[in-house]
């Protein structure tokens, strides 16, 4: 059918309908560890402290995990860093949450607390970098694992 996509790779594969003539790998970047971001410029202020804390503590869960199982490299690290800081901002809104209560006294009269609309942003942010990532049970099998061996035929050989 003319106009038709083909496929994305990684779906061709694990269905086994991959053809070279209609799939493309994709872009390969050169092999190199993310280097963990300095979070006190990434996540400056006198109260941020354990929110950058929180962050660093995802990354050094998460990250080491990605680099084995979905072949996450330094120039993709942005993505892993955006994630790390989400969760920490909804760590931080969820403490927010739990000390001012969902309702909150303003000039106005009592009215939601912000943090809930804040922390509903960042979730729904999370889900796609989770998504992205191959956090989730169900996008996981949507990873197709680095190769590992005696490829000495690659471009960063």
């Amino acid at each position: 059918m003319p106009g038709r996509k083909p496929k994305p790779h990684v779906q061709a594969v694990r269905e086994g309908t991959f053809r070279q003539d209609r799939h493309t790998e994709g872009a390969r970047f050169a092999p190199v560890d993310p280097i963990e971001p300095d979070w006190a410029e990434l996540l400056p202020g006198d109260q941020a402290e354990d929110v950058r804390e929180f962050a660093a503590g995802v990354w050094a869960r998460v990250v080491p995990a990605l680099v084995v199982s979905a072949g996450l490299v330094d120039s993709q690290r942005e993505v892993a860093t955006d994630f790390c800081v989400t969760a920490a901002r909804i760590w931080q809104g969820e403490r927010e949450l739990s000390r001012e209560g969902l309702v909150v006294e303003t000039e106005r009269g009592r009215v939601k607390n912000p943090w809930t609309t804040i922390v509903t942003g960042y979730r729904s942010h999370l889900r796609a970098l989770v998504g992205e990532l191959g956090l989730s049970p169900a996008s996981a099998t949507r990873i197709t694992p680095p190769e590992t061996g005696g490829d000495d035929d690659g471009i960063f050989d």
